[in-house]
């Protein structure tokens, strides 16, 4: 079995784990909308947000506007067995592509999300992010928060992938390293961390390496 993090959603579908956390959404927790694709009236509200969010950009700059789309979209088509059929219910001018993009956001991995919830991913840059796959998501949705990720970047890194490059490969054409990321230490750590690096011969950056190695294999 492998102990690599999931990629993909592991709570149930349309559960709002992330929209009804107050921590993450404040006031707007008890608002959260449970879509439950096996019950027949939830199925039905979930085809009326579908269509609403399909038709409805007012909400564009709102993440948990869009989180909620997205479950809604999600349990439509676990409850109709199909993409096609999903957007048959919904009606109106929902397209499959439409319910397919927003869908793939709900199935993303619980630590992405609750970075969509928060603002620091863009809904927008989240429907890239979700179509990769496996490691990649984590992959781009942590340089997103890095180096400040336009959508555009981040669509034009999902396609490359797509398209058999390596995430890191993709990164670097758009100038970005993977793995790199700036710390600001508390002084007495900071002084520590180099006397440490000194004495071992070595330099903070693997210090810091394989301290994480160690603590994230307890």
């Amino acid at each position: 079995m492998s102990d690599d993090p999931p990629a993909d959603r592991e709570s149930p579908i349309g559960h709002p784990v992330i929209r009804g956390n107050p921590d993450l959404t404040g006031d707007r927790a008890p608002e959260a909308v449970q879509f439950d694709p096996s019950d027949p009236e939830r199925l039905a509200d979930a085809a009326k947000t579908v269509r609403a969010f399909s038709q409805n950009t007012a909400g564009a700059e709102d993440n948990i506007y869009m989180l909620r789309g997205a479950a809604a979209c999600a349990a439509l088509v676990r409850g109709e067995g199909s993409y096609k059929k999903a957007a048959e219910r919904a009606g109106g001018e929902t397209t499959i592509s439409f319910i397919r993009k927003w869908a793939r956001v709900h199935d993303l991995p619980r630590s992405v999300r609750k970075y969509v919830a928060t603002g620091r991913i863009a809904p927008t840059a989240a429907k890239h992010i979700a179509r990769v796959h496996g490691e990649a998501r984590y992959q781009l949705a942590w340089a997103v928060l890095d180096h400040d990720l336009t959508v555009r970047q981040v669509r034009s890194i999902a396609s490359d992938v797509n398209n058999g490059q390596s995430v890191e490969r993709a990164l670097k054409e758009q100038d970005i390293e993977l793995g790199q990321i700036t710390l600001t230490l508390p002084p007495e750590t900071y002084l520590e961390l180099r006397r440490t690096a000194a004495l071992e011969g070595t330099d903070p950056q693997t210090v810091i390496t394989n301290s994480l190695k160690q603590t994230f294999q307890e």
